[in-house]
């Protein structure tokens, strides 16, 4: 077969694709720590400069389908109208962004941390990643109950809301292949969460 014939026949990864599949085998071959970005670029047949076009540092090729469904957040929660009880918009916000996320979706760096050795960056770098959506949800509910900044009641419940979505995904990574969607998780674990805390800004 012609180097043209394999061109048409076989679709070309994008750099971005290439790069994460390059990251996720020198992973698991040497090691999260054991893995620089030069390597990953070599492995992936990319420049340096094309990585840092798509992550700004090793640690966010852990992080890429995280990041692509959090920068969402913000439109689904400005997509929901103003006659719905804003910690209802923000369940049903978190669900439409969950629905993308089927049981053969599962990040490769939280279901292979152990083999990976991810754990520990994950831990590091997921905490700022936690907390700017919370800082998003809490505007949100601020905003649409006209609360002010010394009103601890929207951070709580984004808060607790984000630790809920979190505690999810843990439990649907660990799963296994029969998993499902990961929508069904987030659905049990904020419902009731959401439901306590809609009762505690009734009124608001």
């Amino acid at each position: 077969m012609s180097t043209t014939e394999r061109r048409v026949g076989r679709p070309r990864r994008s750099s971005r694709a290439s790069i994460e599949d390059a990251a996720a085998e020198l992973f698991l071959e040497q090691g999260y720590a054991g893995t620089t970005v030069e390597q990953i670029t070599q492995r992936a047949g990319v420049s340096r400069a094309t990585f840092f076009n798509y992550f700004a540092a090793k640690s966010d090729v852990l992080w890429s389908s995280f990041d692509e469904s959090a920068g969402r957040l913000r439109d689904e929660l400005r997509a929901v109208g103003t006659d719905r009880p804003p910690i209802d918009g923000v369940r049903q916000a978190l669900l439409v962004i969950a629905q993308d996320f089927p049981g053969e979706s599962a990040p490769w760096a939280v279901a292979e941390a152990e083999t990976m050795g991810t754990a520990e960056e994950l831990g590091a770098s997921g905490l700022p990643r936690f907390a700017a959506q919370a800082a998003v949800i809490a505007e949100f509910l601020r905003t649409r109950l006209s609360l002010s900044r010394d009103d601890v009641r929207p951070p709580a419940a984004a808060a607790a809301i984000v630790a809920a979505t979190a505690a999810a995904a843990g439990v649907w990574v660990n799963a296994g292949a029969s998993r499902g969607s990961l929508a069904s998780y987030v659905e049990a674990a904020i419902t009731p969460v959401c439901a306590g805390f809609a009762a505690a800004l009734d009124g608001a």
